[in-house]
């Protein structure tokens, strides 16, 4: 299996249905009390890629995709339009949406992640795909250049500085990103009466870790 690093036609995930996906085991007690546990540390995002389809065209499109990742052997990225940039939707991305990490004088490389709030609770989302080009990074606010202070690693994520942040100093940065995924199906079965009739084929596609 291999990461093949080309996106799935954003006009066709656009429309897609899917988000994230959480794993909770669950038991209840004989006293009505529940015991609840996750094995994941991070969610799973699983979408419909058939869903976007508006046309003949367009299922021209998702097959020939299709097998030039062979089905599911080939990982690819995909663009989720309802969470796809560190700021929020209506707002453009800056270099201080997201925090990185502290420096300590020594570290050189920091991960992109993206965080969740909800009241006092947070979820950090480590991002490995950013897109490329739409990584700005400032240290302290105090924006840096790319090519001069620091470099971006497309396939890790990982933003790597020339000179180790000061000690103390607050690292953040701003990004689009897509989602590392494959299909989740050998096949797509499609019939074009079915499809002209407003019948959609179910083309599954599940988020994989790199």
């Amino acid at each position: 299996m291999a990461f093949h690093d080309i996106r799935f036609p954003a006009n066709l995930s656009f429309g897609a249905l899917g988000g994230p996906e959480r794993r909770t085991e669950i038991v209840t007690l004989a006293n009505g009390h529940e015991e609840r546990n996750t094995p994941w540390e991070h969610s799973r995002r699983r979408y419909d890629a058939g869903m976007g389809l508006r046309s003949l065209d367009d299922l021209e499109t998702l097959i020939a995709f299709f097998e030039a990742r062979r089905g599911p052997l080939h990982a690819f990225r995909w663009k989720d339009w309802a969470d796809w940039k560190s700021s929020i939707p209506s707002q453009p991305t800056a270099p201080t949406d997201q925090r990185l990490g502290f420096g300590d004088g020594v570290n050189t490389a920091f991960q992109l992640q993206k965080r969740y709030r909800s009241g006092v609770q947070d979820y950090w989302r480590p991002v490995v795909k950013p897109v490329f080009g739409t990584v700005t990074v400032a240290i302290a606010d105090d924006p840096k250049v790319e090519g001069v202070d620091f470099a971006v690693d497309a396939a890790t994520g990982i933003v790597s500085f020339v000179t180790p942040p000061d000690i103390g100093a607050l690292v953040t940065a701003g990004f689009e990103f897509d989602v590392p995924v494959r299909f989740d199906t050998d096949r797509i079965a499609v019939s074009l009466a079915s499809y002209n009739a407003g019948e959609v084929p179910d083309v599954p596609v599940i988020e994989v870790r790199t």
